[in-house]
């Protein structure tokens, strides 16, 4: 194999094979390392229908549709007394639909297609570690056992970081990966066979149900199994665990409170045993640099709430992409390049992560939901939208239009609505300081919720939730280099960047 590559991919999921099957379509010198060999095992099966344009952009969709997965039309929630669905988009267009996948699958379909567009993979290929010339990554030591190779060195131009919650860049060399205390959960989930339709919401749909310890996930699959998941706090789940209560008896005591979950059950078999992982919600406190880009979990990771994961790693894909593409053609400076996509990347998290925080506060019902999504987005106020704009934004369509706008306009947007938001409530007082004394709390939660009302380990997390918003409002609208000023993503007559002025 060649030694040098212009842009070496490491990760050969969604975000991976994404990037990289972006980039050899521009006629890129792309080397993707996957450390896995396809098939394997995946979480993460409930799709979004802002893949559906990314996969048509990478000319792969025809070949999902083959797989016969699951339709999926939107979702259905039962959350804190409240049952209601959400529908994406036109019933009778596939296109605004979405699909449950079976990762295993799914992942391998993005990988050869990838293949296929030019890109050069290995599979069972790990990159131990990078070296670096100042700030630069400048090569890769890797190894693939199975194919006899060990320590051997490739040298790159660029590289992406698209390996997942591992994050060789940010664990391992910079160090930069934060941890959002309010989100610190664990997922428990199994595989059910036989198992009822879901009696409402759309065709497809994920159930969302609230339990007493947090909540359950059931998304239907294609081959006929029901996945059932349950999301608890890291500190909730260890308490039970440390009362001795089993990993089974946590699960099944969680769906026998949700009586949407329990009755699709009664005479559904658990065929898998239980899976339990972390899932913690983190972000990096940059998402890019001097020749390189941190691409979908390797950059940040959100509460799965709304299955988000597979949107920001191929939505991320796609920016990386498309701001790599005109660097290398020279159309644009570097730094411009990485400020629109970290600007870009961080926005779409931080949107996704202020409508999960209003969702995990049980008081607030629906209509906050969607009035608080309307205000996270470029559209005007308008009463008879605003349930459109939650379902635009936790469709993953919202962040689509933002990449096609300038990127002061869409900072400007989302800033505006996140500079009053202190995690609680609309506050705008409530940012301007990462340190609140107790008056101070006071103050800020005035007419939402009294800080002494709060329970043991609350008034803790509000504050860690504060100071997460307070930084990373910092870095939203910090100052925008000037030649970064303007820039969108362009898809056609070739994947880039332009800029309006």
């Amino acid at each position: 194999m060649e030694n040098s590559t212009q842009v070496l991919v490491i990760g050969g999921g969604p975000g991976g094979a994404t990037t990289a099957g972006l980039l050899a379509r521009e006629g890129i010198s792309v080397t993707l390392m996957e450390k896995e060999t396809f098939p394997r095992y995946h979480i993460g099966e409930s799709l979004l229908p802002s893949c559906q344009p990314i996969l048509e952009l990478l000319g792969v969709r025809e070949k999902v549709e083959s797989r016969g997965y699951q339709r999926k039309r939107g979702a259905y929630f039962d959350w804190a007394g409240e049952k209601w669905d959400v529908t994406f988009g036109d019933p009778t267009d596939d296109r605004a639909s979405s699909y449950q996948v079976l990762r295993s699958d799914f992942d391998q379909v993005l990988l050869e297609h990838a293949r296929e567009l030019g890109v050069t993979a290995f599979e069972g290929a790990e990159v131990q570690r990078l070296t670096f010339d100042g700030d630069r990554p400048r090569s890769a030591v890797w190894s693939q056992p199975g194919a006899g190779i060990t320590n051997a060195e490739i040298t790159f131009d660029h590289v992406i970081d698209a390996s997942g919650r591992s994050g060789l860049m940010t664990t391992r060399h910079l160090r930069t990966r934060r941890y959002h205390e309010v989100f610190r959960n664990i997922a428990v989930w199994g595989y059910w066979k036989n198992a009822t339709p879901l009696p409402a919401g759309p065709e497809g749909a994920i159930a969302i149900c609230y339990v007493p310890d947090g909540w359950l996930w059931g998304i239907p699959l294609g081959d006929g199994q029901l996945s059932v998941g349950l999301v608890t706090h890291r500190d909730v789940f260890n308490s039970r665990r440390q009362n001795g209560e089993s990993l089974e008896s946590i699960y099944h005591a969680a769906i026998r409170e949700s009586p949407v979950i329990e009755n699709l059950l009664p005479s559904a078999e658990l065929v898998s045993s239980l899976r339990a992982e972390q899932d913690y919600s983190y972000t990096s406190e940059r998402f890019s640099g001097p020749g390189y880009f941190l691409v979908g979990d390797a950059a940040c990771f959100l509460d799965p709430l709304l299955s988000t994961g597979v949107h920001l790693a191929m939505y991320s894909a796609l920016l990386a992409a498309a701001s790599l593409a005109s660097v290398l053609r020279g159309e644009f400076g570097e730094e411009a390049a990485r400020d629109l996509y970290d600007r870009s990347y961080r926005q779409a998290y931080l949107r996704l992560l202020v409508v999960v925080s209003n969702l995990y506060q049980q008081n607030q019902g629906k209509d906050s939901y969607f009035w608080e999504a309307q205000r996270l987005t470029l559209r005007d106020a308008n009463p008879d939208e605003i349930k459109q704009a939650f379902v635009d934004v936790v469709s993953g369509i919202e962040d689509l239009r933002d990449a096609q706008a300038t990127l002061d306009t869409a900072v400007e947007a989302t800033g505006m609505a996140m500079a009053q938001w202190d995690g609680w409530h609309w506050n705008p007082s409530a940012l301007n300081h990462s340190e609140l004394t107790e008056s101070e709390w006071k103050k800020a939660l005035d007419g939402s919720q009294d800080i002494d009302s709060l329970a043991p380990g609350e008034r803790e997390l509000a504050a860690a939730r504060a100071r997460f918003f307070d930084t990373a409002m910092q870095r939203v609208l910090g100052p925008v280099p000037q030649g970064g000023q303007g820039l969108y993503v362009v898809t056609r007559p070739r994947l880039g960047l332009a800029n309006l002025q």
